[in-house]
């Protein structure tokens, strides 16, 4: 079966097609820059192929001979609904790595024309979100009648250019949790707690993670809030820019910021890959106040997103489900999440 990474010459779409290789796979590489996708392809001896998200003809024309598509080219708010109807046009699955909230709602809403075209949509199959969205099921488990639902984590690695340019694009819009069941936007930093991640109490502040979305249609829990840590400073900083989204909503406010990113680091170093670990939380409570908690210690973010999309990826065409959207805990199961825990 072919299988294909778009968005391969990015950094993390580069770790994803570099760990398919290390398994002996051959998908096939694709995007829009001809000399970065012919560059990374030659060196690891791999078939690739040009293509732009904006041709939806030549998009559709390419996808009818693969099975699946690994989507790594952000922001996913603007490339991910383009290639999901490609992908149900020509009846190939689609995984992507986004956490990004308007994904995961969008791939949703296609539900049921993904069903009628047996194409398995599943965002998020990377860091965002299958620690948390998993963490999430086993909590559900341990507390069926849950009405409240918090997740975090804590991560010393530092972001790619691609997440970093993500985040900037999603400031103007600010926070966002989910009460009773509703997607409510909020401002930064909304709400601030104390939480033991795994190495230690620290402050901490809500984020709008995937998870506001994946973790309801993996739980049925209808409130739910995503935390990360942050120092007084950045929270009192974040409050204060609440004042000013206004103006980060302006296109070329995101592109000025943009600019900025590209002359970071692409990602973190091979160093930080292999050392960097991540503390991943949750606690759920019902209605009478009785609560429970669980703690995951897991690899790199960057690592496991690699890892994580080749692994459910292949999973995907050996087991061939039934069409539809799903979070990576409905695809694969709660206890997924256990082939990236570290000690």
């Amino acid at each position: 079966m072919q299988w294909m990474i778009y968005g391969a010459n990015g950094y993390t779409g580069e770790l994803i097609a570099r760990y398919a290789k290390s398994l002996g796979q051959r998908p096939l590489l694709a995007g829009r820059s001809e000399a970065k996708i012919k560059a990374l392809a030659e060196q690891l001896e791999l078939p690739y192929q040009i293509i732009d998200l904006a041709d939806t003809e030549a998009l559709q024309a390419a996808l009818c001979d693969v099975d699946l598509v690994v989507h790594c080219a952000g922001p996913f708010e603007l490339t991910a609904e383009p290639m999901m109807d490609a992908c149900i046009a020509s009846k190939a699955h689609y995984l992507d790595i986004t956490g990004e909230l308007t994904v995961f709602e969008a791939a949703h809403q296609r539900h049921q024309q993904a069903q009628e075209a047996g194409v398995v949509l599943c965002p998020g199959v990377g860091f965002d979100v299958i620690p948390t969205d998993c963490l999430a099921a086993q909590l559900k488990e341990l507390l069926p009648d849950a009405s409240e639902l918090t997740l975090g984590f804590d991560s010393a690695s530092r972001m790619s250019r691609g997440t970093a340019k993500t985040s900037v694009r999603r400031l103007g819009e600010g926070g966002a949790v989910r009460k009773k069941g509703v997607i409510t936007k909020v401002p930064l930093a909304y709400r601030t707690r104390q939480i033991d991640f795994g190495g230690g109490e620290k402050l901490a502040m809500t984020i709008p993670w995937g998870d506001v979305s994946t973790a309801y249609y993996s739980t049925g829990i209808g409130t739910i809030e995503v935390y990360i840590p942050a120092s007084p400073g950045l929270v009192k900083r974040l409050k204060r820019l609440n004042y000013l989204r206004w103006l980060l909503r302006f296109e070329w406010v995101k592109q000025w910021l943009a600019k900025k990113i590209d002359q970071q680091p692409a990602g973190p170093s091979e160093k930080q890959l292999e050392q960097a670990i991540t503390y991943v939380w949750g606690e759920v409570r019902n209605d009478q106040g009785e609560q429970q908690q669980l703690r995951l210690k897991v690899m790199n973010g960057y690592r496991l997103t690699s890892y994580g999309a080749v692994d459910i990826a292949l999973y995907v065409l050996a087991q061939q489900p039934k069409g539809g959207f799903y979070t990576p805990s409905l695809l694969c199961g709660k206890e997924w999440v256990q082939r990236y825990v570290v000690d």
